[in-house]
């Protein structure tokens, strides 16, 4: 095999699984413990009275952070209050985090359909981040640079070599059972992300993969967990460990970078799912206690399902007609536990509650 280069098409991209010690004591020590930690948050998720209540905030703020790793920033109020209202969003990095949303559901779907992950599910993820038809890359001349523009990696090119790299992960990703699958989630990883096969949207959609792969994998029923915080706060480790692979064969700290990634969010995600559910019961007390005509199980869990709520979320839910849920909201945020929001002609609900522990705070 000819030496890397970074200036020339990485056509001799090996095929996985790689020929390097990929089970050093370190990662082995290192699957465990990050294999625990996961399995915890999974058991945790089970347990919840309602698993798939904070699915739509977690799938929503892993899409903000997985998109800001491509700079492409918005805040989290301008993204719920886009998602609640019926205002057309404008905002057009709002817009692509809400396609990377839908198309991380798309991709879940699709696996209950096939559980594989191929060529064709990473089109369809790519194309509805995207909203276009894109699909492999074909035109040649693609390079991958630093924000100095230096060339720091060149992609495969010729659309019959991304096609049979991407065949080739696709066998060992639903085939090769030999691996650990921390570990062949790692592999896997970099792989597709140095296979790069369309023109834009490839991290984004490797860091979806990942998800559905937890998910395919049985490691986590609901992948709830935001994996692209770790990455933006360790952004340079992050693209530093990918190279290194290509350039000195160093799998060993990428994959301890990785497997890191798994244990530090799942632990966080512990941490914030436990925050929740007190503030979910501390509401339902005080709701309660000072308002028992109003409160309902039901409606505790409506308040707590995204940070902003409306009208047509109670009666879509059965809780009255307009008038009558009307009079809810405004009763609840008299009682200091909603605050009104303007969005064009809309008046959404704001629960400080939950958006505060989103936003760590």
């Amino acid at each position: 095999m000819s030496k890397f280069d970074k200036n020339i098409p990485y056509n001799d991209l090996p095929l996985l699984p790689p020929n390097a010690d990929i089970e050093t004591k370190k990662i082995l020590r290192k699957t465990i413990s990050a294999g625990r930690a996961l399995a915890q948050l999974n058991g945790t998720l089970k347990n919840l009275p309602n698993p798939t209540l904070f699915l739509d905030t977690i799938y929503l703020q892993e899409a903000k952070a997985s998109s800001e790793v491509e700079n492409i920033i918005t805040t989290n109020d301008e993204l719920y209050k886009s998602l609640v209202a019926d205002k057309k969003v404008e905002n057009s990095a709002t817009k692509e985090v809400l396609s990377y949303k839908e198309a991380l559901w798309l991709g879940l779907e699709q696996l209950k359909e096939k559980p594989f992950i191929t060529t064709n599910l990473c089109i369809s993820i790519v194309q509805c981040i995207k909203q276009n038809t894109a699909s492999i890359r074909v035109t040649p001349g693609t390079t991958l640079r630093n924000t100095k523009s230096e060339v720091i990696y060149t992609p495969p090119s010729g659309e019959a070599v991304i096609r049979e790299k991407l065949t080739n992960l696709e066998k060992f990703i639903n085939e090769d059972n030999t691996i650990d699958p921390l570990i062949k989630m790692a592999l896997m990883h970099y792989q597709f992300e140095a296979i790069h096969p369309f023109a834009d949207g490839n991290g984004r959609t490797g860091r979806i993969l990942l998800l559905l792969y937890l998910k395919l994998s049985g490691l986590l029923d609901t992948p709830a967990i935001y994996l692209s915080e770790y990455i933006i706060k360790k952004k340079a480790d992050y693209y530093k460990n990918l190279r290194n692979v290509s350039e000195k064969n160093d799998w060993e700290s990428y994959i301890l970078y990785m497997l890191d990634m798994i244990e530090e969010t799942a632990n966080r995600g512990l941490g914030r799912l436990d925050k929740i559910t007190t503030a979910i019961d501390n509401t339902a007390e005080d709701i309660k206690t000072k308002l028992p005509k109003i409160y309902s199980k039901d409606l505790v869990e409506i308040l707590f399902r995204l940070p902003y709520t409306k009208r047509q979320h109670l009666i879509d839910e059965n809780f009255g007609n307009p008038k009558t849920v009307g009079n809810y909201l405004m009763t609840l945020e008299e009682y200091g536990f909603l605050k009104s929001v303007k969005v064009g002609k809309e008046k959404l609900y704001l629960n400080e509650r939950l958006l505060n522990i989103l936003e760590g705070k």
